[in-house]
């Protein structure tokens, strides 16, 4: 069926319409489509001939929100423009000609005639895939820089930040924390004796068993090697030890398998609370004493210094 919308009233302007980038088509008040532009074509997939005649919400564009519920019967932009005069834009996904969903920008605006009376609606859709796809980069970058890439955990870039601002509400509201430092005992032996993917099997191990036995509230993370480190809220030396403690006994009773090799895994804990005095360094400092003890004592071990 022939185009009955014929969108300028020269040559040059249709030309100028046709061969846009953008997708452009229009509608009659019941929706019926009129206009499709080589734009909308290359944009979705359907040809000119294939849409225009038929209804747009005739299982063509299928517009869906990021919740993946149906627009076209329920909450069209292009039929509320129409409804109400008002212009919209919003970021949808339609369904290509070839079934996948793609991500585009509409823009819609309503057609009236001499008299200002409402007598269709246009709709201008870009392909959004390009930015899209660089937001996911960026957030997939800011995701990597701050995640540890083997178990998923925040790294030390974001445990750092974190230790910061709870150093900074210590002294400013009085909101106790203290540090934890959780170290895999015998951790270069099982990676030695096994290869390094058991090792990674252990520290995967480890981390996921450490994730389920932190509090809300509480930030874990992979500090490197073989360490963990834990920001426990609001502690007394107590809390400190019984947080150490649970999260000991739970690693205590993983178990490793890979390879048809299977094995326990047992760690050392040290630390600390901190105080309005601390900082970064004088907190981290004192843990790590903590831990060093615990290791020279024996290995699976737990030992929380106070500060002095």
């Amino acid at each position: 069926m022939p185009n009955r919308f014929d969108p300028a009233s020269n040559d040059l302007h249709k030309t100028i319409v046709e061969n846009l980038a953008d997708g452009v088509y229009m509608v009659e008040p019941d929706r019926t489509i009129t206009y499709w532009n080589h734009g909308a074509e290359r944009i979705s997939g359907h040809s000119s001939e294939s849409v225009v005649g038929h209804h747009c919400f005739d299982n063509i564009l299928g517009h869906v929100d990021a919740a993946g519920r149906s627009l076209c019967h329920t909450a069209c932009p292009l039929a509320q423009t129409m409804a109400d005069g008002e212009t919209r834009e919003v970021a949808i996904w339609l369904k290509h000609a070839d079934g996948y969903r793609k991500p585009v920008r509409v823009r819609t605006a309503p057609v009236r005639d001499g008299e200002g009376r409402i007598i269709g609606g246009v709709e201008v859709f870009s392909d959004d895939s390009a930015v899209v796809q660089a937001a996911e980069d960026v957030a997939r970058a800011r995701r990597d820089a701050l995640t540890d890439e083997l178990t998923g955990l925040p790294n030390r870039r974001l445990f750092d930040a974190a230790v910061a601002g709870r150093l900074e509400n210590l002294a400013r509201y009085g909101w106790q924390f203290g540090l934890l430092i959780v170290d895999i005992d015998q951790f270069k032996v099982a990676n030695d004796e096994h290869g390094h993917a058991f090792g990674d099997a252990v520290l995967v191990t480890v981390a996921q068993t450490l994730r389920g036995a932190v509090r809300v509230g509480d930030i874990l993370a992979r500090w490197g090697g073989d360490e963990f480190t834990v920001l426990v809220e609001a502690p007394s030396g107590t809390d400190l030890l019984d947080t150490a403690e649970r999260l000991s006994s739970l690693v205590n009773q993983s178990e490793v398998r890979l390879g048809g090799v299977a094995t326990g895994v047992q760690v050392s804990v040290g630390g600390t609370p901190a105080t309005p005095d601390d900082s970064a360094e004088t907190l981290f400092a004192r843990a790590d004493s903590s831990l060093y003890a615990a290791k020279s004592a024996g290995r699976n071990r737990i030992e929380i210094s106070q500060p002095t």
